[in-house]
């Protein structure tokens, strides 16, 4: 008969292999995410986890393993930027979902200004965490330079800038491809005289898109180019100058959904009809934005959730040491999602 267990005690890995009918020491590999345990082994084990609800002792568990059970989500943006920007709510989203997968819990951190970036490093050398995952990067700080000098495994969200020299695996979408798909779709339309509401740049993924952008406008205007901040507020201000500089644009490509849900509203403000005046299209394809714009949002998508998804497995490779976890770094691929806009 296998060990029994009464509510006042916990199950040990003993009890779990008895019921498994496996050894100690496999439980341990499997609770510990070791390598090397056949597959119905693996799922003998779970089963017995889950049978006598066995919770591991993570105190114990981190002298032996040197592992916290624990991942910094580094988002290097204000507090504000954070909650009230739709994108980072489903990278932490897959994030978080896949951490959980993985038995492991998010330390979320945010930068309000340049002090945090020594208080961040301080944190990562400090033996509190696992790894780390940073995202929204910018390449006018030194936080991408102390993430990769820390002491922890790091996978970043987002390209590293050109001349860095970090060597940090990351995870991003085909921002270039993605914007030249948008704009080529904007001149089969026949439209002659298209505008970009650029990201900030100093991130590459708006560095990426202008490039696109340019890739198939191979000398357009230097004003039909106009910086926003992937703020809502910034595309409508950006849409308003575009309009003052060249009244006869005829499309615009914003770098991201905010951006163009802005413009809609400055279009809207002047009296434009969208497409008929003036084409929209966006970038991210996120659904609490496009699903209030009018008219429906012709964007590009990429798969926010899941490029986070793939950032907690490029850094769980990394933490068990596998040999083909390096080169780790990811593009995803996007696609035009057209609808009434353009």
């Amino acid at each position: 008969m296998p060990e029994q267990t009464t509510g006042a005690s916990r199950p040990t890995l003993e009890a779990v292999a008895a019921h498994a009918g496996v050894s100690r020491a496999t439980v341990s590999r499997v609770v510990n995410g070791g390598a090397g345990v056949r597959q119905h082994l693996v799922d003998k084990v779970r089963k017995a986890v889950e049978d006598l609800g066995y919770v591991p002792n993570h105190a114990a568990r981190s002298l032996v393993t040197r592992r916290h059970g624990a991942v910094a989500v580094i988002i290097a943006e204000p507090e504000f930027r954070v909650f009230s920007d739709p994108f980072f709510e489903q990278q932490v989203r897959g994030i978080s979902r896949e951490l959980t997968a993985h038995d492991s819990q998010m330390v979320l951190l945010w930068v309000e200004g340049v002090g945090d970036h020594q208080r961040i490093a301080r944190y990562l050398d400090g033996g509190h965490v696992d790894g780390a995952l940073a995202f929204s990067l910018h390449s006018d700080d030194r936080l991408p330079a102390l993430i990769a000098r820390s002491s922890v495994q790091a996978v970043f969200g987002g390209r590293p800038p050109v001349g860095s020299g970090l060597s940090v695996p990351f995870v991003d979408c085909d921002n270039r491809g993605g914007a030249r798909e948008a704009v080529r779709h904007l001149v089969s339309l026949g439209r002659r005289c298209v505008a970009h509401i650029a990201g900030p740049r100093d991130q590459t993924s708006a560095l990426d898109r202008i490039a696109g952008y340019h890739d198939v406008l191979v000398d357009p205007d230097p004003a039909l180019l106009c910086q926003g901040d992937f703020t809502r507020e910034s595309g409508a201000r950006a849409m308003a100058e575009l309009l003052d500089r060249r009244p006869e644009l005829d499309a615009v490509f914003a770098a991201n959904d905010l951006m163009a849900a802005g413009a809609l509203h400055t279009l809207r403000e002047r009296r434009l009809r969208v497409p008929e005046d003036i084409a929209v299209v966006g970038f991210d394809d996120m659904d609490s934005v496009v699903r209030d714009t009018e008219p429906a949002l012709t964007t590009v998508r990429q798969d926010i959730e899941g490029m986070g998804r793939l950032m907690v497995k490029l850094l769980m490779r990394l933490l068990q040491g596998r040999s083909d976890a390096a080169p780790a770094s990811v593009i995803t691929q996007t696609s035009l999602v057209r609808r009434a806009s353009a």
